[in-house]
């Protein structure tokens, strides 16, 4: 390794001793790493000493070129800023959690009469209460079908309700109480929304004790039928306390525990609010220079609470299964974060140790399935390598399928491989445009210059193997684009299924030798081409639908010009509906706010021409 020509020496005899962040440069400038310390020179002075470094820390020393610093006040200020640093340039020496998505909330309006329970999101624009985040939106599905069962608070859709004349399926299945259409009074969908509210805040026992009540006054007063009613709610609820609450505990805790193992790593997470358990998910956190498990869970801590505050609300307990790295300094600024106090903890007792073990068992679990997972794509991988008679192992899949209805909307998905599976940031999806409806051909014609079109500009990487859903035919297609390119290198394949059509039988058609190949039905490197293909297929379908169902619920509205969003909206509002906007005069046209003569004159004319 070439010695680095940054001068570590006179840097460090003029670096502050007070705490802050440092970053490290490369020599175009580009970050490679952001740390904080309580003294800066001392931890950067660490990483210039003699001996001691591992294989990756020896990897970026030697890329240094410059090192910016910060001082900052106190070590909460460094961590704080360091978190912030590393979620905006992603420098790619540091661990990076690869799940910032906005995570789910359960939603209910305050300024309909009937107020609506929804999954929510992104930003909290709307009037109403907000409850969770939640781990998933599996979690969320599971709450308000709960909700729905026990409460019958209305779930659908605003315009969906504003424009019923008759109660829907949801009635008839008792899921809903049918305020659309009238069949429940304010009063007591009010009572059924406020205990919802009771029960997303983890009130279960207090409705109960009013729901038993309730059902004693009933009875008392002869009226059964409703007395049931309360009776089959108060059941669904103790099944829900069964389910959902963990033993003698009223309080929010997250249980975080943590294995790693061949360089993968496995963090599961358990999330309990007001004593209840909101859910649980695993995570795979890519690390390079962290490689303890108390270092790699200080910072899976600080990004999964401060990079993602909003999306995480911070417990005033966490159960760790092992201490993290400067404990104190980090739990000083989740109290800064969440304005209470945050303890970590690693010895618990009791049920807490229950807790612990059981998310203890499931990081294992992780792991394991992630490792097989691995193993099982290096092993397919081989047996591609084998399959195609090369000398070296393909290091990239691309897979092209085209999906439309009778020739609607089509769409072409690309998807690609590497030896950790599906590397779905480089995903792309076509639109196709200008060719004959129902034409493969030509779509895949399309997607391809398209895309090859951008990789020999540089904007990608070109794969090893090129692999088309067809035979023959399609093939032949992809050949001809890569040549007009002038693209080299890249093996094509074909794959199409047999005459049976089953899984197991297709025919591999080779570009260029026109060699057909079956592979046995248990080869590993069918199961490879058949699972990047069906995957191809999975995502071509998912934009197809998003297209088309985008392109049915158009409003022709949308296709006059000078009928902008604010007057389409006006519009409806005014007429309640598109058939209605048809049937209206000009005159009638006219008396809608923002709808001048002219425009109510060239609206008419555009709906009758």
């Amino acid at each position: 390794m070439d010695a680095p020509t940054f001068d570590s020496k006179n840097f460090l005899k003029h670096a502050s001793t007070r705490p802050g962040v440092y970053r490290m440069l490369d020599e175009q400038g580009k970050l490679l790493y952001v740390g904080k310390a309580k003294n800066l020179k001392r931890r950067i002075g660490s990483y210039f000493r003699a001996s001691g470094l591992d294989s990756k820390t020896m990897l970026l020393v030697s890329r240094i070129r410059n090192i910016e610093t910060t001082i900052t006040n106190t070590e909460t200020e460094a961590l704080i800023l360091e978190q912030t640093l590393i979620k905006e340039k992603r420098p790619p020496f540091n661990i990076l959690l690869r799940d910032d998505k906005s995570y789910p909330f359960i939603f209910l309006s305050s300024k309909d009469r009937f107020p609506r329970l929804s999954i929510h999101r992104g930003a909290k624009k709307k009037q109403g209460r907000y409850f969770g985040p939640f781990p998933g939106a599996g979690s969320v599905r599971e709450s308000l079908n709960l909700l729905e069962k026990v409460f019958h608070v209305r779930q659908c859709e605003d315009s969906f309700f504003r424009n019923r004349s008759r109660a829907c399926l949801q009635y008839q299945i008792k899921r809903c109480s049918g305020p659309c259409v009238g069949l429940v009074s304010e009063e007591d969908y009010a009572e059924d929304v406020r205990h919802s509210v009771m029960f997303l805040e983890g009130k279960n026992s207090q409705i109960t004790d009013e729901l038993h009540e309730k059902m004693q006054k009933l009875s008392a007063e002869q009226k059964f039928e409703e007395a049931a009613r309360v009776r089959d709610q108060i059941r669904d609820l103790r099944v829900v306390q069964e389910r959902q609450y963990m033993a003698g505990e009223k309080g929010d805790v997250d249980v975080i525990a943590m294995c790693s193992d061949a360089g993968v790593v496995s963090i599961h997470v358990i999330f309990i609010r007001d004593g209840r358990v909101l859910g649980n998910k695993n995570y795979y956190p890519k690390f390079v220079l962290e490689n303890t498990p108390a270092s790699i869970l200080h910072a899976f801590i600080a990004q999964f609470y401060l990079q993602q505050q909003g999306m995480h609300s911070i417990p005033r307990e966490i159960i760790v299964s092992h201490e993290p790295d400067e404990e104190k300094g980090l739990e000083a600024a989740l109290e800064y974060y969440a304005q209470h106090k945050v303890e970590l903890k690693v010895k618990v007792r009791q049920h807490r140790q229950q807790w612990l073990e059981l998310a203890k068992t499931n990081a294992a679990h992780g792991l394991m399935s992630k490792l097989n997972s691995k193993q099982s794509m290096q092993t397919r991988f081989l047996a591609l390598q084998e399959a195609l008679s090369s000398k070296n192992m393909p290091m990239r899949l691309e897979c092209f399928d085209i999906s439309h209805s009778a020739g609607e909307a089509t769409v072409a998905s690309c998807v690609v491989f590497d030896h950790n599976g599906p590397l779905k940031s480089d995903y792309r999806r076509f639109n196709i445009e200008n060719i004959t409806p129902g034409d493969d051909y030509a779509a895949m014609e399309q997607a391809l210059k398209r895309r090859y079109t951008r990789l020999k500009k540089g904007e990608g990487s070109l794969p090893d193997v090129l692999l088309i859903d067809g035979g023959k035919g399609q093939l032949t297609q992809a050949e001809a684009v890569l040549e007009a390119l002038d693209i080299k290198g890249v093996q094509m394949i074909g794959i199409a299924k047999g005459i049976s059509r089953k899984a197991g039988q297709e025919t591999l058609f080779f570009g260029g030798s026109r060699r057909e190949l079956v592979l046995d039905p248990e080869s590993p490197a069918l199961h490879l081409l058949q699972q990047i293909r069906d995957e191809a297929h999975r995502f071509a379908i998912t934009a197809h639908r998003q297209r088309r169902g985008k392109k049915r619920t158009r409003s022709f509205l949308d296709e006059i010009p000078g009928i902008g969003p604010k007057k389409r909206r006006e519009l409806i509002h005014y007429f309640g509906g598109q058939q209605e906007i048809k049937r209206a005069s000009i005159e009638e046209l006219q008396k809608v706010p923002g709808i001048s003569r002219n425009l109510a004159e060239h609206l008419y004319d555009s709906m009758h021409s």
